[in-house]
């Protein structure tokens, strides 16, 4: 545990660090801490905070810059993030970007505009999961095992699928399928219908049983690759120093949201917390830089979570800043989404 002396001075450390993106020294901690001690002592609780790992010394310098290690305790256990009047003035802004009655998609892009535009940094949003249940599905022979699955959604949307079958079947056989199919799953999810088939499954024939696990084996597929990531202002991050000083850093970053598998696997961990979530590069895989950190918040349709959105930017950014835009997008595209689906 740190004594109240070593915790204000490691606080004063990482906000002027934030402020100014410098190195910190004893003269500048003496001046902003507010505490009346000599340069030795000073010298002395920084010897003991990089003993600890929170914060390092870079070989250029006499001063020293916060650790991931240092950046997490000072955001757990030292960050306040009072309302202020700007708080009124921030939701306006993010209210006007997003348009209740428009396609979700939609709306979800503009959140991730307006978390760039607020942050300075990149936005970014997981797209709403969709429950993957079904209204109705139909099957339609293209040609020798190659057939169309119809599958219609409880909100009417209509997606395609074609399934490359083991053997021919006959249009008869297919709608034959089509109606078991409408008549004892509609309504569920595909997990549902597939563990429903997995207890009837000593009860169907084999060649229906094929069929029905190919349309599973289809929409599971399909709802992996249906939770996407849009980001908005990347190129945002060209301005940091702290990122696009270093070219191999950088090229990891736009690897980063060029695959996007990371963010995806970030957002979806953040999707079953409440609240802003902070991840710090350096002290998780989740966050491969150690020079970016992330903060997240969930948002919900309806009461229920459905997906993450967030803003990225570099270890070195004004977390009491960041963070109420997060938690204010976050709510404002949960009410918004919450008027436009049913």
């Amino acid at each position: 545990m740190l004594d109240a002396r070593a915790r204000a001075l490691l606080k004063t450390l990482i906000e002027r660090y934030i402020a100014e993106g410098q190195p910190v020294g004893s003269r500048t901690l003496s001046h902003f801490s507010g505490l009346k001690l000599s340069p030795a002592t000073i010298r002395n609780v920084m010897a003991d905070l990089e003993e600890l790992g929170l914060v390092s010394s870079p070989h250029t310098s006499a001063g020293r810059v916060p650790t991931p290690r240092g950046y997490r305790l000072f955001v757990d256990t030292m960050l306040s993030v009072d309302p202020v009047d700007d708080d009124a003035t921030l939701a306006r802004t993010v209210k006007t970007t997003l348009h209740p009655g428009e396609e979700p998609q939609k709306v979800v892009a503009a959140a991730a505009s307006v978390l760039s535009a607020l942050s300075q940094f990149a936005g970014v949003v997981m797209t709403p999961r969709r429950a993957h249940v079904f209204r109705q599905i139909e099957f339609m022979r293209l040609s020798d095992k190659r057939i169309l699955l119809i599958i219609v959604t409880p909100e009417g949307d209509v997606q395609n699928r074609i399934l490359a079958t083991q053997r021919d079947f006959s249009s008869h056989e297919l709608t034959e399928a089509s109606n078991y199919i409408n008549a004892h799953f509609a309504g569920l999810s595909f997990n549902e219908v597939r563990r429903q088939l997995r207890e009837e499954i000593s009860a169907l024939h084999d060649d229906m049983t094929a069929l029905m696990h190919a349309a599973v084996a289809a929409t599971a597929d399909e709802a992996d690759a249906s939770e996407t990531v849009l980001i908005a202002g990347e190129r945002n991050l060209l301005e940091v120093a702290d990122l696009s000083s270093d070219m191999t850093r950088l090229r990891k970053l736009f690897d980063v949201f060029d695959h996007k598998t990371s963010l995806l696997q970030l957002l979806d961990v953040s999707s079953s917390a409440q609240g802003v979530q902070i991840f710090i590069g350096g002290e998780s895989e989740l966050v491969p830089i150690e020079e970016m950190s992330v903060v997240t918040a969930p948002y919900e349709v309806n009461g229920r979570i459905v997906g993450t959105l967030g803003v990225i930017g570099p270890t070195r950014m004004a977390y009491n800043r960041v963070i109420p835009i997060v938690d204010i997008t976050a709510r404002l595209l949960s009410l918004t989404l919450s008027q436009t689906w049913p």
